[in-house]
């Protein structure tokens, strides 16, 4: 086994991370953690396949790079809609992704499902994702800072501004610029994944807690409620 695929393994172990959390910490159906939960099943899978370990057919594994790349943006967006700070804000997000989408259809109409509309849909989505992870970083930030608190949600939107900070220079760099050195940006993409996945796996096991804490309050609130309904 090379060096090569020895990181890749570990990447695709990395992407394991989010999932086997979300799935233990019963968050599969919560607010838009299922949108997250299909990004990192569906990035793990053509990692895998990617490493040959499986025996697949590369125009298959071509095909789901291709289909992956299309759903990148979109998934991360539906999963984003997490940290609006108002419905309207959230709205807003929501409205975004399908003009996303139907940008990518023109373009697939276009240029056909191939490398080349995939390059070109990975822009914008790139893009907007690394907007709102920025902005939603630097809020989180704050309030972790300010007030001790949300900290899961701060770890959360480091990784997210990390990986897809690193992913924009990737595209730059792969497609724009066109390197010679491909294998080595591979291994740079590998290194983002793992640190970013593992970063987002400790942001989500720490926003758990403040979730159960939510759903505490909310259930005694009901119960007051009700208390004081009735008389």
């Amino acid at each position: 086994m090379t060096w090569f695929n020895v990181v890749g393994l570990i990447s695709s172990i990395a992407l394991l991370l989010p999932i086997i959390i979300i799935l233990s910490l019963r968050l599969a159906l919560y607010k838009s953690f299922p949108a997250l939960l299909a990004y990192y099943v569906m990035v793990f899978s053509h990692s895998f396949l990617s490493l040959d370990f499986i025996r697949t057919s590369k125009a298959f594994v071509d095909w789901f790079g291709i289909f992956t790349n299309f759903l990148d943006a979109p998934l991360m967006l539906a999963f984003m809609t997490y940290f609006s700070r108002t419905a309207l804000f959230r709205q807003r997000m929501k409205m975004v992704i399908p003009i996303l989408l139907l940008f990518e259809v023109i373009i697939i109409a276009i240029y056909g499902f191939s490398v080349k509309a995939a390059v070109i849909v990975l822009a914008p989505g790139l893009i907007l994702v690394l907007g709102f992870a920025l902005l939603f970083f630097i809020h989180q930030a704050k309030i972790t800072v300010m007030y001790q608190k949300a900290a899961g949600k701060a770890f959360i939107a480091a990784s997210l501004l990390f990986a897809y900070g690193g992913y924009a220079f990737i595209y730059v760099v792969y497609y724009l610029l066109k390197t010679p050195y491909k294998s080595d940006t591979y291994i740079v993409y590998y290194l983002i994944t793992i640190f970013s996945s593992m970063l987002l796996a400790a942001g989500i096991f720490m926003e758990r807690k403040r979730v159960r804490e939510l759903t505490e309050i909310k259930i005694a609130r009901e119960e007051l409620r009700m208390v004081y309904g009735r008389s």
